[in-house]
């Protein structure tokens, strides 16, 4: 594996202020770029919350048990946080199962991919945005992590990668754990739970589909209010199936309330070749021919079957990219004003606002450009080019 210290992809770390809240028409929410990764740590701005009025509507239909429903025009309007990934076309912000036979070799994965997102290392060819890195290692001790991980990568450590071999389960209190450890470190990227059975509760019913959706439901329900990646670890059953995703141990609850999973599996035991089959909602599906150095315990790739499909450049968003040059690092104006700085888009001022709220994620992922949306009869237009990771 090339260990060459590459610089991380040119994605500031993005912060917004709290869970997502019932929208109002025309409300904004705001991505805060200065430095934080979680959502508990940045504020909302003045744009990202609901007016009095509206806001006291939203919570008394809540109280009621109405619906608090958003109209297509108001979705269209607002600008939700944008999903960055963690490590491009592989792992992103959200809830996700890693799944393997015991002994397979995942804990070395886990390890392995911690290292890499806290370094801000390239993973074999993806790019990885460096951030701090939470491992539960549930079924470890300090003792074996030191000699795992110094074998792995010798002595040279990162202080933004944290460890812990006892937590709670869930129903005990993990989320307040996991909440203090964000709200302490505010650039949190990664947290790895191993294993999933070390947090869930003993009983009869741990294998119904109504508990296995509940434990991730609760889970993906920090991710997403924090705007960080959970990646649990879980094992997979005995039985063979023709499809790799049916071997995950439990009911489909499991996969069902995921964001996506990881599978990872070898024909024999003894062999050093694994392949990992990968799905998801925000990444495109792959499968992963991985070879492990038994010398240096880490995993090497070998090859990818699935060849990654690049959506085609946006005309608007190359427009943008090509505005905001070197000299010019950051416009603020209309949606009228920006038009008649751009090529002929054939768009009225309100249509190119509403693509770019929706293409926030594409512009701040595939060209480091923060859009932001202000409030007011004529609601200004920010656009920053962030500054590249070192």
């Amino acid at each position: 594996m090339n260990e060459e210290r590459k610089t991380a992809a040119p994605v500031s770390p993005i912060a917004v202020g709290g869970a997502q809240p019932y929208v109002e028409k025309s409300n904004e929410i705001i991505s805060n770029a200065d430095g934080q990764c979680n959502l508990q740590a940045a504020e909302k701005s003045p744009e990202g919350q609901l007016s009095g009025e509206a806001e006291a509507l939203r919570e008394a239909k809540v109280r009621r048990g109405d619906l608090a429903v958003v109209s297509m025009t108001e979705l269209y309007e607002t600008v939700y946080p944008p999903r960055t990934p963690i490590v491009d076309d592989l792992l992103y912000a959200g809830t996700y199962l890693f799944v393997g036979a015991p002994k397979v070799g995942k804990s070395f994965f886990m390890g392995q991919l911690a290292y890499h997102v806290a370094m801000g290392i390239p993973l074999w060819d993806y790019p990885v945005h460096k951030g701090t890195v939470l491992y539960l290692a549930l079924e470890d001790d300090y003792a074996r992590l030191q000699r795992r991980l110094s074998g792995m990568f010798g002595v040279e450590s990162a202080d933004n990668l944290f460890f812990a071999t006892q937590a709670k389960t869930v129903n005990e209190g993990l989320d307040r754990q996991l909440e203090n450890f964000v709200q302490e470190h505010t650039d949190a990227r990664l947290i790895i739970i191993d294993t999933l059975q070390k947090v869930r509760e003993v009983g009869g019913e741990r294998y119904s589909y109504a508990s296995d959706y509940e434990i991730v439901t609760r889970l993906k329900a920090f991710g997403d209010k924090h705007g960080i990646c959970l990646l649990i670890v879980h094992h997979t059953r005995k039985m063979e199936a023709e499809d790799s995703f049916d071997m995950i141990s439990g009911t489909n609850g499991l996969l069902g309330a995921a964001d996506g999973a990881f599978i990872m599996c070898k024909k024999k035991r003894t062999e050093n070749t694994a392949v990992m089959d990968i799905v998801g909602r925000d990444q495109p599906d792959q499968e992963l021919t991985l070879e492990f150095d038994r010398e240096r315990c880490i995993w090497n790739f070998q090859s990818a079957e699935t060849e990654l499909w690049k959506k085609p450049p946006d005309p608007l968003l190359e427009a943008v990219n090509a505005f905001l040059s070197e000299d010019r690092t950051e416009w603020q104006g209309t949606a009228t004003e920006l038009l008649s700085l751009l090529p002929d888009m054939g768009l009225q001022p309100n249509v190119l606002s509403r693509k770019l709220n929706v293409a926030n994620s594409n512009l701040l992922n595939d060209y480091g450009i923060l859009y932001e949306k202000g409030r007011g009869h004529e609601r200004s237009i920010t656009l920053r080019r962030l500054e590249k990771e070192n």
